[in-house]
């Protein structure tokens, strides 16, 4: 089999089946591990999929800059903002992640909603100032302009004064086994310091992160105390993470 067909056969199996392992591929062609590798190895540095131990996962089409990801999934999204907000209860302290998920679940809360707000988000912020009886608490940092959120150790320790009820947290891929990721390092490290500080990490996945996974690692799905996915996902995705213990909600 040639080079070209043999990496359209492995995105096509993707696609399918949502992983690929290296072996197992290697025996079914007859070929070696190393070929099949160096496939994946090539595909990754094009951006068509994320290389993980063994084999290989579906890329997340989330790493995208906010304005582009403003255009995917956008009936989903607010879906999931609707679903999100709902979730917030007068009184609560919520930590509330950047993105445009985030975004609408800014906009859909309450206008009448007493509560306390925290996000490393100036964008998500400025949703959040239309509900005048919110308090709003805006960690700061180094503004990161892909994701247009605030970034590095002055966000991480002001984190640390607070305990959260809630926090919303924003992933570019979950995945039963690969857990949660994003595509920037020091995004990771934010996430994961906020999720420490909640009694409740929450993700509202659209469904180009579902099943997917990208090169930065926050933490396994064991951490989420609720997934709220969109209504169309597919029933065998909820099944790989309920037999992986994540309780799953699905966005009315």
């Amino acid at each position: 089999m040639l080079t070209t067909q043999r990496k359209q056969l492995i995105l096509t199996r993707l696609a399918t089946d949502g992983q690929i392992l290296a072996k197992t591929l290697a025996a079914e062609l007859g070929t070696s591990e190393d070929t099949i590798r160096r496939d994946l190895r090539e595909l990754a540095q094009e951006g068509k999929l994320q290389r993980v131990h063994g084999g290989a996962l579906p890329s997340s089409a989330a790493v995208a800059n906010l304005a582009v990801r403003a255009e995917v999934s956008p009936e989903d999204k607010v879906a999931l903002g609707r679903a999100g907000a709902a979730m917030v209860q007068p009184g609560q302290l919520v930590m509330l992640d950047g993105g445009t998920t985030a975004l609408q679940v800014a906009r859909h809360l309450a206008p009448d909603l007493r509560a306390t707000v925290v996000t490393h988000s100036p964008t998500v912020a400025v949703a959040l100032a239309q509900h005048l009886h919110l308090d709003i608490i805006v960690l700061g940092g180094r503004l990161y302009r892909h994701s247009m959120v605030n970034v590095g150790t002055a966000v991480i320790e002001a984190a640390a004064r607070y305990r959260a009820d809630l926090f919303f947290m924003g992933v570019t891929g979950v995945h039963p086994q690969a857990g949660l990721s994003t595509g920037d390092s020091e995004e990771a490290d934010v996430k994961r310091a906020l999720s420490a500080r909640a009694a409740e990490t929450v993700v509202l996945a659209s469904s180009e992160k579902l099943m997917a996974a990208s090169a930065f690692v926050i933490a396994p799905t064991s951490t989420l105390a609720t997934l709220v996915v969109p209504g169309d996902t597919p029933t065998a995705t909820l099944r790989s993470f309920r037999k992986a213990g994540v309780t799953v909600v699905i966005a009315p």
